[in-house]
């Protein structure tokens, strides 16, 4: 396990990869950044960092003994754990991506990678992340739509009954930028910048797949969808009268 001086810590991160030497590599290049690091080799010594460390961030690799890191993904979701996660892979396939997001990850880097990348990713997902912290005036705090509750200053969504639904940081910042600017069609290209700070790859499928995960979360049939509409070459909508709040 690999730390800083607290006095120079910016944020923690963990690191879980059964590589000794890419861990090692990684952990140096990123505490030279100003990051305080932890790692972890398997599931098992994640979940005991966790248990007694407040991370901002996972770096997940997908190949790992036991459990691997598509099940971690998953069952960190399942626990509503909302810490962004990037995954890492060795496979180029696009299934291997889109497998990983639909089980709640934030973003994703295949392996090799270029270590400036994975300070961009890295960066790119706290600045998202932590952008809940940031006290400033907004000209509206609530989007309300269909019962469903979107406090902007907390960053939380809220049912109809009142109870909270765990988002993970992409899935709230796309709601939220459908529920600002519905109803119109927002394209794939903008969310995906949105959601990600990124352009879109060929056969770039993350937005589609984080829509699927927000219709769940919504009551919303994915197959006749209601409220998040589909527009054939276009984007997306959310088709509802949003009411704007302070």
């Amino acid at each position: 396990m690999a730390e800083q001086d607290t006095k120079m810590i910016l944020n923690k991160l963990l690191i879980v990869d059964d590589d000794p030497k890419i861990t090692e590599l990684m952990g140096k290049f990123l505490i030279q950044h100003g990051f305080q690091v932890y790692s972890a080799a398997n599931a098992e010594q994640m979940e005991v960092i966790l248990s007694t460390h407040k991370v901002e961030l996972i770096i997940l690799d997908i190949m790992l003994p036991g459990k691997d890191g598509f099940a971690i993904c998953e069952q960190l979701r399942l626990e509503n754990n909302p810490v962004p996660v990037l995954m890492l892979t060795a496979m180029g396939e696009d299934e291997s991506r889109i497998r990983g997001f639909k089980l709640g990850a934030d973003d994703y880097l295949t392996k090799p990678f270029n270590p400036e990348e994975l300070l961009a990713r890295i960066q790119a997902i706290l600045r998202r992340s932590q952008a809940s912290t940031v006290n400033f005036h907004v000209p509206h705090t609530l989007l309300r739509f269909n019962g469903w509750t979107i406090n902007k200053l907390q960053r939380v969504l809220l049912s109809p009954e009142g109870a909270e639904v765990t988002l993970t940081d992409g899935e709230y910042r796309l709601l939220e930028a459908l529920a600002e600017r519905a109803p119109e069609v927002v394209s794939r290209d903008e969310l995906l910048h949105i959601t990600e700070g990124r352009e879109a790859g060929p056969y770039d499928r993350s937005i589609d797949v984080r829509v699927s995960r927000l219709r769940q979360k919504l009551d919303d049939n994915s197959k006749n969808p209601k409220l998040i509409k589909t527009i054939r070459s276009g984007g997306y909508l959310l088709s509802a009268d949003v009411v704007k709040d302070s």
